[in-house]
């Protein structure tokens, strides 16, 4: 099975990967820079419990030190049954043109619809199979479904390439110094509801080489396992809706891009 992007279905995960609030939002405000979002009645109830927040407009406005109001907000979300796990991560908050301004917790940032910056990475062995993994079933976003090699989230402080090399190592067990042809293949974003909030992701797509003596083998316990997949095998799955909607747009690139090496050469 080929991949066509202009089948229906595929349109279809396109139009389901850019799609609005399931519920209305305020814009979430620090100092006048938008920085997320958050639902009217979870904002009025945090200001009730005497957050550092307060109704600006037509959002609300974090009051006092970004860092500081944003993790007692965090703690008070958590501690209500709001976001994600604790993770004792720090991720950047950023404005709508990109420049940070805060860190918060990673647990945090569907609930406030702070956008997230990922990296993934597609690899391929040498005869044009791919590595996928399953996610680990206890993860908040996508449990149990076919994902990229490797993917995840920069930490505070962290460039693209660095989390690049961590992820892959957290996730797959690889260093990128072993994998051949670490290609960058392009940029993408993600805005779609998810079962804690809303997701605004930036993407960084990459793909590599994986030697035939390498196999993938999982270090943080966020996979359930890996596969390697010929190409109609990847269509088809994605066809059936067993891959994520980021996985989904990724593997597509790649084999975009796989196409138009070809055709170069």
């Amino acid at each position: 099975m080929g991949f066509d992007r202009d089948s229906a279905w595929f349109r279809d995960y396109l139009a389901r990967a850019q799609v609005g609030p399931a519920m209305p939002r305020g814009r979430l405000l620090i100092g006048s820079r938008v920085c997320g979002s958050v639902e009217p009645r979870l904002a009025q109830e945090m200001v009730q419990a005497g957050l550092p927040v307060q109704a600006s407009g037509d959002g609300w406005a974090v009051t006092g030190a970004p860092d500081e109001s944003l993790h007692a907000m965090a703690r008070w979300l958590h501690a209500n049954g709001h976001g994600g796990k604790w993770r004792h991560e720090r991720v950047a908050v950023t404005d709508e043109q990109g420049q940070v301004v805060a860190a918060v917790e990673r647990a945090a940032v569907r609930v406030l619809g702070i956008a997230t910056q990922a990296v993934h990475l597609v690899g391929s062995d040498a005869d044009g199979r791919v590595w996928v993994q399953r996610r680990a079933l206890d993860k908040a976003v996508d449990p149990g479904m076919l994902d990229t090699l490797v993917g995840g989230l920069a930490a505070f402080g962290e460039s693209v390439a660095t989390t690049l090399e961590r992820e892959a190592w957290e996730e797959a067990g690889l260093r990128l110094a072993d994998l051949g042809e670490v290609r960058d293949i392009g940029r993408a974003v993600v805005r779609r509801p998810v079962s804690d909030g809303y997701m605004v992701e930036h993407m960084a797509m990459f793909s590599a080489q994986v030697p035939s003596h390498m196999v993938p083998s999982n270090q943080d316990g966020e996979v359930m396992g890996f596969d390697c997949l010929a190409v109609d095998d990847l269509v088809r799955r994605m066809s059936a809706g067993e891959f994520t909607f980021e996985a989904v747009l990724i593997h597509s690139a790649w084999i975009e891009a796989q196409s138009s090496l070809h055709l170069g050469r």
